[in-house]
């Protein structure tokens, strides 16, 4: 399937979906969130709220502080959207659940790149240590913190370098 056939039916699967949850919650359809929410599945990056307003600060979309914290949070109450902790005391957005419910998250410590993973092994572990424990899993997340290979390696990191281009957050290196 092409990726853009493929954006359109994850696009009116969310749409469907919010629109049920909204309808559910007594709440009234707003073309403002309906924005919101299509800027914020437009990608499949990571984000915190800081970062989402700057990506709306470049486009037509008008909303409010207030209503970026609201309509966030209307879409992890709905479970489209689920806040993961990459680290830094800040709370991280990922889109990208409701395609893939079991994954899990390398951060790299240099560059703050963010990588997705799944692993069966890993998920047959988790699973197997909860129930010898007496615990039956609901809900799953993993982060594994590395250093990057490459600027050790190589002394430059792409990716590096592009997070200090377009302001990324960084990681606070404790040295």
């Amino acid at each position: 399937m092409k990726f853009l056939e493929y954006f359109s039916e994850m696009n009116d699967f969310i749409r469907q979906k919010l629109d049920a949850y909204v309808a559910s919650q007594g709440l009234r359809q707003t073309k403002q969130r309906n924005e919101l929410v299509e800027k914020i599945f437009s990608s499949s990056e990571h984000f915190t709220i800081e970062e989402l307003l700057d990506r709306l600060r470049k486009t037509d979309i008008k909303a409010s502080r207030a209503t970026v914290y609201r309509t966030v949070k209307l879409l992890v109450d709905a479970e489209m959207l689920f806040e993961i902790d990459l680290g830094e005391d800040v709370t991280t957005y990922d889109p990208n659940f409701m395609e893939n419910p079991v994954h899990n998250h390398l951060v790299c410590v240099d560059c703050g790149k963010v990588v997705e993973f799944e692993d069966n092994h890993l998920e047959l572990l988790n699973d197997c240590l909860s129930r010898r424990m007496g615990f039956r899993p609901v809900k799953k997340s993993l982060r594994i913190e590395a250093c990057c290979e490459k600027l050790r390696a190589s002394g430059t990191c792409a990716n590096l370098i592009q997070a200090r281009v377009t302001q990324k957050r960084l990681p606070n290196r404790k040295k």
